[in-house]
């Protein structure tokens, strides 16, 4: 199975099943692959696991 890496508002990052409608406020983020490719991929993308709205509170 098929699966895509999204993002929503906050930068955070999940695995979802290629064939299911994405759920409201998630996006595509371009990458596909197994489930455990888009783990990997998740883990080199997203380093800072904090929402983006954390983030930009401590800057």
């Amino acid at each position: 199975m098929t699966h895509l890496v999204v993002v929503n508002h906050e930068e955070q990052h999940s695995v979802w099943p290629e064939a299911r409608a994405l759920p409201a406020g998630w996006n595509a983020t371009g990458f596909n692959g197994t489930r455990d490719e888009c783990l990997e991929h998740i883990a080199l993308v997203w380093t800072d696991i904090r929402p983006a709205s954390a983030r930009s509170e401590i800057r």
